[in-house]
């Protein structure tokens, strides 16, 4: 399983031979200037809540791989439906198997609408278990005591949470996040794209360190293998 960070909450996940892309937030981040999103080929577009920054370069990716098939809440789901796009509409607690693995959606503790304000759900994380690894995306969150359910059913390889503090968890609870999912190792998302989640990256890794974890801050583009 290779993953790639592209900035923000982007990812991109390879995994049995399928292409997962995660929240695409890349055009409008100039953060993400050098990611060329006309090559980015997904099977999949997997979204955790309809907030533009997670949302906002799905219908052009997808006029480019129409085939690629949006999985998210039943909402987002259904929006983007509407618009022709192939779509899996998921809800809270349930899974499915997909051909590169199994997928649950689970709790967030935050908001979702889109951009008109249209309601979007939900939101939530996803838990994907896949080439004999599995992730958990946790989406936007607060800490939830929830996250203790995951490692009831699911022993994690890697916890990607949010650590930008303001609209989410900030690193202290991302610490106590990976002691509820039972996983130490930790790539952390969604900082630094504006002001208001701007992060002491070394101050981030020490904490992390200082609790036995380890905590990832890839450069955009840059890939890890688990």
């Amino acid at each position: 399983m290779k993953i790639t960070f592209y900035g923000h909450a982007s990812l991109g996940i390879q995994v049995s031979g399928k292409s997962i892309l995660v929240d695409p937030y890349i055009s409008a981040n100039p953060k993400a200037c050098h990611i060329n999103i006309n090559e980015l080929k997904p099977d999949y577009i997997f979204l955790t809540h309809a907030h533009q920054d997670h949302v906002l370069d799905v219908e052009y990716i997808m006029q480019n791989n129409p085939n690629a098939i949006i999985v998210s809440n039943y909402e987002v789901a259904t929006h983007f439906g509407n618009k022709g796009l192939k779509n899996h509409p998921m809800n809270h607690g349930g899974s499915w198997k997909f051909d590169f693995g199994t997928v649950k959606y689970v709790n967030a503790v935050h908001s979702s609408s889109f951009a008109d304000g249209t309601y979007g759900g939900n939101p939530g994380g996803f838990v994907i278990e896949g080439e004999h690894k599995n992730i958990y995306i946790s989406g936007d969150t607060a800490l939830t005591m929830d996250m203790k359910l995951i490692p009831m059913r699911t022993k994690l390889d890697l916890a990607i949470f949010p650590i930008g503090n303001n609209f989410t968890m900030d690193v202290e609870d991302a610490i106590l996040a990976s002691d509820f999912v039972e996983c130490d190792k930790v790539l952390g998302c969604h900082y630094d794209t504006f002001g208001y989640i701007e992060i002491n990256h070394e101050e981030a890794i020490r904490k992390f360190f200082n609790k036995g974890k380890d905590l990832m801050l890839l450069e955009i583009g840059e890939s890890i293998e688990l």
